[in-house]
């Protein structure tokens, strides 16, 4: 018999949410699919399975490769799941990043209410 886990567990231990609470949230509010259903924070997983997690602006697949109890270092995350995330999700998310930050040139100091307005502007409508 395969060794189980609770998913939002596992989401946690795997680092994919800083708290296990957080992970369970998400278990809730359906940002966190088996298949194609979404699933509650106690279901149990096993080895093999495909979870798609929504997190912030990115939407991750990863395969349960293995199952581990106790939360691992960043290194070791590997040997607990396998991404499966196309590319160009984290090319969107570096574009938004990108997009996100106003470059200035260095020492022209703040934004002037005028340029910061034009600034908020442009953002709504580029949205």
């Amino acid at each position: 018999m395969s060794e189980t886990i609770r998913v939002d567990k596992w989401l946690w231990v795997v680092r994919l949410f800083k708290t296990r609470t957080l992970a369970g949230e998400a278990c809730r509010g359906g940002k966190v699919k088996l298949g194609t259903n979404a699933v509650k924070a106690s279901r149990e997983i096993k080895e093999g399975d495909i979870i798609e997690v929504h997190t912030g602006h990115m939407n991750r697949t990863v395969q349960v490769k293995s199952i581990s109890n106790n939360r691992v270092s960043a290194k070791l995350v590997e040997n607990l799941m396998i991404d499966l995330t196309p590319p160009e999700e984290y090319e969107r998310l570096q574009l938004m990043k990108e997009f996100n930050a106003e470059k200035r040139q260095r020492g022209v100091g703040r934004p002037t209410k005028k340029e910061r307005r034009d600034i908020d502007q442009l953002k709504q409508h580029l949205k």
